[in-house]
C-alpha cells in the first residue's frame, strides 16, 4: 500500500513568514508535524511519501503512485485542500483528510472518501486496517481525547531538514482558558495533556543525531497550560541542552500569566527560549472580560511584557480588533499599546468567529454570523456582523497595519526593544546566516523603498546593541515580510 501523505500551501499571512524565509535559502518556516506524527501510526508494510507543497510541486507522478492520499492541515488551508481533492478525485484516488480542518469544515465528506475528526492516534489502526479490507467508513472521529504519553516519534526522515527555517516539537495539548473565539479549547480541550520530558528528550536526540542545528519551535498552544508539569521538563531540556553544546534554541506560545512566574521565565531563560508568542488581544479590558480572556485582565499589560522580556525573551502577540465592546478610539489605543510594549512582531487582525466556538455559537444564535470564514484573520471580509459599523472597522484595522509597519515606527520598537534585551543564549553563527545578511543588505539595503530608514536602524543597532546585532539583523529581515502584508492589506479591494 503506497500512502500520499500531502500537506497544503499556506495562504499569505503572518505565520507563514513567506516573505522573510527566502532571505536564508529557505523554502518554509516549519514542517508538517501533523503528518510526521501520523506516519508512524501507519501499518509498517505501508510505504510512504511526503509532499509539503510549500517546498515542492503535488506532481501527477506522486498520485500515480498512490494507492491512498493523508492530506491535513488547518482551517486556514480550506482551498489549497479542496484543490488537491480535486486532483486526486479526478484520478479516482482515495483521499482522507484530518487535522484542525476536519473539526471546522462540516462539507469536507463532499469532497473527501474519508474524514478523520480530532486526535488521530488512536483511530488510525482501526483505519488502516478498513481500508486494506475494503470497508473504510467516511468518518472516523475519536471518542475521547487521547493520552500523548503514547505518542509515537515523529518520522523525520520524510523531509529534508535543508528546506526549513525551524523544527518543531510539541509538548503539551489543550489549554485551561475558555477565550470564546478560541478553537483550541473545542478541539483538545481545557485540560492540558502532556508528554514525559523523556519524550521530549527523545525528539531532541532525534533532531540532534539528523544533524539539526538551530531554532526549535515548541508548538503547544499554550505551553505553560500546566505549569507543574512545564517545571519538570525545563531542567532536563536546559541540562541537555547544556550537555549538547547548546544546539538548539526555542521558541514557543504562552498565555500572559507567564509573567507572573519569575521562577517559571528563569527556568525559560536557563532553557534557551528566545522568543515567546503572547495572545494579549487589546488593551481593553471591556473587550478581554467579553472575550471570557479573564487572566489577562489580573495584570498590567504592560508590565508583564517588559517583565518577561527582561529574561532574556523576545515577545511576539497576537491583537484583535472587532469586539462587540471596543470602543472608537480603539485604534489608537492598540498602536499605543504596541509601540510602548516594544513588541517588534505585533500580529493584528479582526475578529473571526470560528466554527466551533463559543463565539460561533453566540454570534449565530443573535442572527449575526455572515459564513464560516476561511481561518485568516487579516482577510478584510468579515465572516459576522460586527456592532461597530463594517467599513469603519476594516479602514481602523488598515489603518493600525499602516502605522505600526512604517519602516520609522518597526524600527523604533526594535531598538526599544534591544534597549531591554538581555539574551541568555547566543546561538552561533550558520552559513544561512550570513546569506541572509547578504540577501537582506541586497534588497533592503540597497534595492528597498525604505533603504534609508534601513541604514539608520543598522547604524544604531551596531553601535548602540553590538551584543545583539544578530536579533536586530533578524528582526529588519522578520520586517520586510509584515512591510509586505501589510502593502497586500492596504492593497485589498
Amino acid at each position: 500500500m503506497n500512502a500520499l501523505m500531502i500537506y497544503p500551501e499556506w495562504p499569505d499571512t503572518y505565520w507563514s513568514f513567506k516573505h522573510a524565509i527566502p532571505f536564508e535559502g529557505k523554502r518554509s518556516a516549519y514542517p508538517p508535524l501533523g503528518l510526521m506524527t501520523i506516519a508512524p501510526l501507519l501499518p509498517k508494510h505501508w510505504k510512504k511519501r511526503l509532499v509539503d507543497t510549500n517546498i515542492r510541486h503535488l506532481t501527477d507522478a506522486d498520485l500515480k503512485w498512490a494507492d491512498v492520499a493523508l492530506i491535513g492541515g488547518m482551517l486556514c488551508h480550506k482551498p489549497e485542500i479542496l484543490k488537491i481533492l480535486k486532483r486526486c478525485r479526478a484520478r479516482g484516488l482515495k483521499t482522507v483528510v484530518g487535522g484542525p480542518v476536519s473539526s471546522s469544515v462540516e462539507e469536507l465528506p463532499q469532497y473527501a472518501d474519508h474524514v478523520v475528526v480530532g486526535e488521530a492516534e488512536e483511530l488510525m489502526a482501526d483505519f488502516a486496517a478498513d481500508f486494506e479490507q475494503g470497508r473504510a467508513l467516511p468518518r472516523y472521529k475519536a471518542a475521547s481525547l487521547p493520552n500523548v504519553e503514547l505518542t509515537p516519534l515523529p518520522d523525520l526522515n520524510l523531509i529534508q531538514f535543508k528546506h526549513y527555517s525551524s523544527m518543531q516539537i510539541q509538548f503539551s495539548r489543550g489549554c485551561p482558558f475558555n477565550c470564546e473565539f478560541c478553537d483550541i479549547i473545542e478541539i483538545y480541550g481545557r485540560k492540558p495533556r502532556t508528554k514525559t520530558p523523556a519524550q521530549v528528550l527523545a525528539e531532541l536526540d532525534l533532531l540532534y543525531d539528523l544533524k539539526w542545528r538551530g531554532s526549535v519551535f515548541m508548538v503547544d498552544d499554550n505551553f505553560i497550560g500546566n505549569k507543574r508539569k512545564v517545571k519538570e521538563l525545563l531542567p532536563e531540556l536546559a541540562d541537555w541542552n547544556s550537555r549538547h553544546d547548546k544546539p538548539f534554541n526555542f521558541f514557543t506560545e504562552a498565555s500572559v500569566n507567564l509573567a507572573d512566574d519569575s521562577q517559571l521565565l528563569e527556568m525559560m531563560r536557563k532553557a534557551s527560549f528566545t522568543r515567546v508568542f503572547l495572545g494579549i488581544e487589546t488593551p481593553v479590558e471591556a473587550s478581554l472580560k467579553e472575550a471570557q480572556k479573564m487572566q489577562n485582565t489580573r495584570k498590567n499589560l504592560l508590565e508583564s511584557v517588559h517583565r518577561i522580556q527582561g529574561y532574556g525573551m523576545e515577545v511576539m502577540a497576537g491583537f484583535i480588533v472587532g469586539f462587540d465592546n471596543d470602543p472608537e478610539d480603539i485604534f489608537d489605543r492598540q498602536v499605543e499599546f504596541i509601540q510602548e510594549s516594544a513588541i517588534p512582531l505585533a500580529m493584528v487582525g479582526l475578529l473571526l468567529a470560528l466554527p466551533g466556538t463559543q463565539l460561533f455559537r453566540r454570534l449565530l444564535k443573535e442572527g449575526r454570523i455572515l459564513e464560516q470564514g476561511n481561518g485568516n484573520n487579516m482577510d478584510l471580509r468579515l465572516n459576522f456582523i460586527p456592532k461597530m459599523n463594517a467599513q469603519r472597522l476594516v479602514e481602523g484595522y488598515r489603518d493600525i497595519l499602516r502605522r505600526i509597519y512604517t519602516p520609522e515606527a518597526y524600527y523604533d520598537r526594535v531598538l526599544r526593544f534591544l534597549e531591554r534585551y538581555k539574551p541568555a543564549h547566543h546561538r552561533s553563527r550558520s552559513f544561512s546566516d550570513y546569506l541572509a545578511v547578504a540577501r537582506s543588505i541586497l534588497k533592503q539595503g540597497i534595492l528597498g523603498e525604505s533603504r534609508s530608514s534601513y541604514w539608520k536602524f543598522l547604524l544604531e543597532a551596531a553601535t548602540r546593541y553590538r551584543d545583539t546585532f544578530d536579533t536586530a539583523m533578524t528582526l529588519a529581515i522578520m520586517g520586510y515580510h509584515f512591510e509586505m502584508l501589510t502593502r497586500m492589506v492596504l492593497e485589498a479591494d
